[in-house]
């Protein structure tokens, strides 16, 4: 049997590795929000490009539900950020094809190009972040 101690020093050591894991992410998010708003983009805004660019639908098309689960946002968050992209010309939605009661969404040119140029300090900042 664990003594006391023992377990409030394994729950103290828990508790530290995810304060680490909080400062972490929050260092590296707001490195990101920095390093993306030079090309106008979000750290979202960003995410989402990336899964429609670097993991494609096999049907040239991604489902609301499928990329929310993908870049972690809730379904009203991600409709918020692919509404923000859609104004500014970077995806379009339309109604999938496959079934009428989804939208999907698609990367434009313009998208692709932003992307492209957002990228490079994407990756920096992820390597600096990550100690890479």
């Amino acid at each position: 049997m664990r003594s006391a101690l023992a377990s409030r020093v394994d729950d103290t050591k828990l508790v530290g590795e995810w304060r680490e894991l909080l400062d972490r992410h929050a260092r590296t998010s707001c490195a990101l929000e920095h390093a993306l708003k030079a090309h106008d983009l979000g750290v979202s805004e960003f995410e989402v490009l990336d899964q429609l660019i670097s993991n494609p639908p096999t049907t040239d098309e991604a489902r609301v539900q499928q990329l929310a689960e993908a870049v972690h946002l809730s379904q009203s968050a991600l409709s918020r950020v692919v509404a923000r992209l859609e104004a500014d010309g970077l995806v379009s939605r339309s109604m999938c094809s496959q079934d009428r009661r989804g939208i999907a969404v698609c990367v434009t040119p313009a998208g692709k190009t932003r992307y492209e140029a957002a990228k490079p300090a994407h990756r920096a900042v992820l390597a600096e972040s990550l100690g890479r």
